[in-house]
């Protein structure tokens, strides 16, 4: 009986070690995966953070987000998109907006959206274990298949389809001149607050409007409260995701602000320094960011976690002064700097570097093949429908751990109707063919235009560009290719190699059809002609942009 007993107490413990070693394991498993938090906010300008030389300089302090920076990497050549739904779509799929017909968003009750056969960050990290949440700012259409919880996403609470603006529309205070049949309408086909998991049929928490009203118990919750749900979604989500140490997580968090109109919270009127709403929504914005990080620390997976902040795109400068601020040319909307350059850092504690600051170029695009490396995953070679697919995303993760650089010679622009770019940098030279907001005045050398964004018409130089060297000029300024560069016909050709390569592309990576169209004119039979020449040239001759003969 007691020889039993001993050997039953053996097996007892040699089980209960095996489970304490294997569970130990698990967790070393886990370890090697770390979590992903990413925080996207909507149209913050590139110099309003203290990181930026924003901050109190500018009138909106933001004491949290320069904590992140002097904890961590700051990004001063990241790019997203012109605009928020291409910016989306490249920070969610890795590929360049018009590969998934993402260059604009059908407006709302038209449905459409993401096409379900697109692969995303989550979806891909899921491919390697992660469990994955979504909150905020979506975006990306409105039709079921293109909803976060069918991208990927396991759990998706308060995500929100479209940009402020759609949520005044059927507001007769806002729009006391509207129809009673349009207003109905908009009233009618505005999607809320969406909530569900993934499989399920999304349920709406509450219907939005532009007024200071948060009464979700009558079923209606005003724009300047919106953020606080999704930094509730978010403390959830880490308390959900505290209690499986052993399965690392993916949170997407998309902050609302600070699209215009920028409506702060009653708890952060009058907050910032110079008191406008688009300071004190900043001011906001860092408060809930710094809220965020804190309950990281609080739950203890600081260390294990990576943190990376970054926008959708550049500052909406025609909407001043309830805009972001920039020190580049243009506005959100053009293929300026201005309209492309963001705001961005990252967050791992012992492992990226803190206080440092990176100059390479790098963009939204990059995210996918850097969360897929820090997950072990390779990328998919088809996309979710089984067709080839190609990524426009580079691997940073060397750049972030400080063991090497940025891959990234190049970066294209590109506006919403353009299969070719709308301007091109490589390396320190950029390239600008679409002078979209152009009506400016030219005045010797100086290339002048005004911040038109969508209001100035696409508006394309015939064979020679503007030329810019960035380094010396960032702000484009100084059209250098036929003044310092008279008639140096040799530097076209970096640029229309990188054209060409792109080109290519996309014969064997055909781009889906646009998921938004808007009526630009009329369509001509020479149009109709011209496309399907050039699609018969792509098939049998390549791309090539004309190189200038001179004079």
């Amino acid at each position: 009986m007691k020889k039993r007993l001993a050997t039953s107490l053996t097996v007892a413990v040699a089980a209960a070690f095996l489970g304490w070693t294997s569970g130990a394991k698990a967790q070393e498993e886990a370890k090697k995966k770390p979590n992903i938090l990413l925080i996207v906010s909507d149209d913050t300008g590139w110099g309003d953070l203290g990181a930026y030389l924003g901050g109190k300089r500018r009138g909106m302090q933001t004491p949290n987000l320069d904590q992140m920076a002097s904890e961590g990497m700051v990004f001063t050549n990241f790019y997203g998109q012109p605009s928020c739904t291409p910016g989306r779509a490249a920070l969610q799929t890795g590929r360049i907006p018009n590969r998934s017909g993402m260059t604009t968003v059908a407006f709302q009750g038209q449905g459409g959206g993401l096409p379900k056969a697109e692969w995303t960050l989550a979806s891909v990290l899921k491919q390697a274990g992660y469990k994955t949440y979504f909150t905020g700012k979506w975006h990306l259409g409105e039709a079921d298949y293109a909803l976060p919880n069918a991208q990927g996403y396991d759990v998706m609470k308060y995500a929100f389809l479209y940009h402020l603006n759609a949520y005044t529309y059927g507001d007769p205070k806002w729009f006391p001149g509207m129809t009673p049949q349009l207003r109905e309408m908009f009233d009618r086909v505005t999607k809320g607050a969406l909530s569900g998991n993934a499989g399920e049929a999304p349920v709406q928490n509450f219907k939005v409007n532009g007024e200071y009203v948060n009464t979700p118990e009558k079923g209606v919750v005003g724009i300047p409260f919106l953020d606080a749900y999704v930094e509730e979604a978010t403390m959830e989500f880490l308390d959900d995701a505290a209690k499986t140490p052993d399965k690392p997580f993916f949170i997407s968090v998309n902050f609302m602000k600070n699209h215009q109109p920028n409506m702060p919270h009653p708890d952060f009127i009058g907050k910032s320094i110079s008191k406008t709403k688009y300071a004190d929504s900043v001011v906001e914005l860092d408060a809930r960011i710094g809220n965020v990080i804190k309950k990281l620390d609080e739950l203890g997976m600081s260390e294990n976690t990576l943190v990376f902040y970054t926008v959708d795109n550049g500052a909406w400068q025609d909407v001043y002064p309830d805009a972001g601020y920039t020190p580049f040319r243009g506005t959100k909307g053009t293929v300026r700097e201005g309209g492309n350059l963001v705001p961005s850092m990252v967050m791992w504690k012992g492992k990226v570097k803190a206080g440092t600051k990176s100059d390479d170029i790098i963009g939204g695009l990059d995210l996918m093949a850097s969360f897929a490396s820090l997950a072990g995953q390779e990328l998919p070679t088809k996309d979710r429908d089984g067709q080839p697919i190609i990524f426009d995303s580079y691997d940073m993760t060397p750049l972030w751990l400080g063991t090497g650089e940025s891959p990234r010679e190049e970066w294209f622009y590109f506006t919403e109707n353009e299969l070719s770019p709308g301007a091109i940098r490589v390396n320190n030279f950029k390239y600008v063919f679409n002078l979209r907001g152009d009506n400016g005045a030219q005045t010797g050398s100086l290339a002048v235009d005004t911040n038109q964004g969508w209001k100035g018409p696409e508006k394309y130089v015939a064979t020679v560009p503007q030329l810019f060297d960035l380094l010396q000029d960032p702000q484009e300024r100084y059209d250098i290719f036929m003044t310092t560069f008279t008639e140096s016909t040799w530097a076209m050709v970096p640029a229309n190699i990188a054209a060409q390569k792109l080109m290519k592309t996309y014969v064997e990576y055909p781009p889906r059809k646009p998921q938004s169209e808007s009526y630009t004119g009329p369509i001509t039979l020479s149009q109709y002609e011209r496309y399907r020449n050039v699609q018969e040239d792509l098939k049998t001759q390549g791309f090539s942009l004309p190189l200038p003969t001179g004079n």
